[in-house]
């Protein structure tokens, strides 16, 4: 099995798993701020990493993924029924803190800029 084959089921997963838990999960606590930023397939298509970033503060992060965990097994019928694989992959979701990473950074180089900005103009 290459590992192409893995890397294009991964993406169709990702893609999947998007559409599901924004369209067909009712849980409340699965909200709009829940994204499916990747998915990681084994070799032998029989497991599944999925990286969920969640916006929110930590509490919202917890219920978000207590209620991912808990739709899982719905989540994983449905992939069965649209992919038609004979093994759905075993699905293991796991937060993701990139984009809020990434958000702080801006936002750090942002105040840098600003504060060079105003160092520049006391100097005139």
């Amino acid at each position: 099995m290459s590992y192409q084959r893995a890397v294009r089921i991964a993406e169709e997963i990702r893609r999947e798993l998007s559409d599901i838990i924004r369209n067909h999960v009712k849980d409340p606590r699965i909200n709009d701020m829940v994204t499916i930023m990747r998915a990681d397939v084994s070799k032998d298509l029989r497991h599944a990493k999925v990286y969920v970033s969640v916006l929110g503060d930590h509490n919202e992060k917890q219920n978000a993924m207590e209620g991912i965990e808990r739709a899982s097994g719905f989540m994983r019928k449905e992939l069965g029924r649209r992919l038609g694989l004979r093994y759905v992959p075993e699905l293991r979701f796991l937060l993701d803190d990139s984009v809020e990473y990434s958000i702080h950074i801006a936002q750090r180089i942002e105040e840098l800029k600003k504060k060079e900005e105003d160092e520049k103009k006391d100097e005139i």
